[in-house]
């Protein structure tokens, strides 16, 4: 891909978000109904190509419960409130009442609070005693520490997540997680990221995970790429993404499944990762706005509570529907924030395309004007793709 020049001595390669793309029509349609939005990873079939992402504010065990009746996976934020608190739900009311100003600090003081492994066992068992799948996350440092409790709760899915995981991180003061080795003797699957480009995604394929999540700083409640400046628009992290796991289904014969990480809030958004190349992804703010969401319509991210360089805001998202209106409708907005994946199923089916791994392959343009054209009249009011 040409690179474009910054300045004597350095170029870069141009990359794309989703308000810069657009899905075009094919000759084809189909009817909504026969189209097949179902998902698969390791030995688990879930009817949404959806992960609630891993934030307090987001998974509960009740939400998550709620998710996995729904069809999709939720993931409980293993180093979070539910297992450093016997009865978390006053600091979560806490937290939803904070001056801007007070909460990273507040936050800094509630997190402190040491992680407890019994909590983590019991915070897992609750979920599968619902009977749905269960699935949970922790950052590598803290990885090898809790594996033992994860195991006891028997965990389905097991999700190794940071702002950036590498499968090669050195340190000369600790020795680091060895990726490679820990996914091949863990007994569970293992979802491991954020990564954001095609050779970190490749080398964190050929640790033997089952998935790769893709997206380094674009959530709502993210503030990574202010921070450190580090972060690749949402399309062409996937797109890159997309590419390496065909390059290690051609060296192994096994797949590696892609799942968009942040940077979606609506319908559009989700089928616009999906065209780029993801096989699921991963959504917290929109699901921080369900009226189950633990977080009392607010957000926050993984990083807003680091005791020495805060990397998330909480940000108010307001309570928009219920989990299911906004997952799978009905819809009483017009702007594409409910039935998420009602919105992926009909431009599939506008598309002409069957299943997720068809619409893989739909034609993508760049479209900068495509939030904008015609539409001045929705943007005056504040209403529809002006909202």
């Amino acid at each position: 891909m040409a690179e474009v020049e910054i300045g004597i001595g350095k170029s870069g390669r141009r990359a794309y978000a989703f308000d810069d793309i657009a899905i075009v029509p094919s000759r084809r349609t189909r009817d909504p109904e026969d189209v097949d939005i179902s998902w698969e990873i390791d030995a688990f079939r879930f009817d949404l190509p959806l992960m609630a992402a891993a934030m307090d504010g987001v998974v509960s065990p009740a939400s998550a419960i709620e998710v996995g009746r729904l069809g999709g996976l939720a993931v409980l934020n293993l180093e979070g409130l539910w297992t450093r608190y016997e009865d978390p739900e006053p600091l979560f009311e806490e937290i939803s009442k904070l001056d801007t100003e007070k909460a990273t600090a507040r936050m800094q003081q509630i997190y402190s609070e040491p992680i407890k492994s019994e909590l983590i066992t019991r915070r897992i068992k609750e979920i599968k005693d619902a009977g749905v799948t269960s699935a949970a996350s922790l950052t590598p440092q803290r990885t090898e520490m809790f594996a033992p409790a994860i195991l006891e709760a028997e965990l389905d899915v097991f999700v190794i997540q940071g702002t950036v995981v590498s499968a090669e991180h050195v340190s000369k003061t600790v020795e680091p997680l060895n990726l490679k080795k820990f996914i091949r003797e863990f007994d569970i699957p293992v979802i491991v990221g954020g990564c954001a480009s095609y050779q970190a995604a490749l080398h964190l394929m050929r640790t033997g995970a089952a998935g790769v999540l893709v997206g380094v700083g674009p959530g709502n409640a993210c503030t990574t790429r202010g921070v450190l400046g580090v972060g690749v628009p949402q399309a062409t992290a996937i797109a890159d993404a997309a590419g390496a796991r065909m390059r290690h289904l051609d060296e192994t014969g096994v797949y590696v499944q892609v799942i968009a990480d942040g940077g979606m809030s609506r319908g559009g958004d989700i089928a616009k990762a999906i065209a780029c190349g993801a096989d699921a992804v991963m959504i917290g703010s929109p699901l921080a706005a369900a009226q189950e969401a633990p977080g009392r319509g607010y957000h926050w991210g993984m990083a807003t509570f680091h005791p020495t360089l805060p990397r998330g805001a909480r940000v108010k998202v307001g309570a928009l529907g219920s989990i299911r209106e906004i997952l799978t409708g009905p819809a009483h907005e017009n702007d594409g924030r409910l039935n998420l994946f009602g919105a992926l199923r009909t431009s599939m089916a506008t598309c002409g395309y069957q299943t997720v791994k068809e619409f893989q392959k739909a034609e993508v343009m760049v479209a900068p004007a495509l939030q904008t054209e015609g539409k001045q009249l929705q943007r005056s009011q504040g209403i529809g793709m002006g909202h």
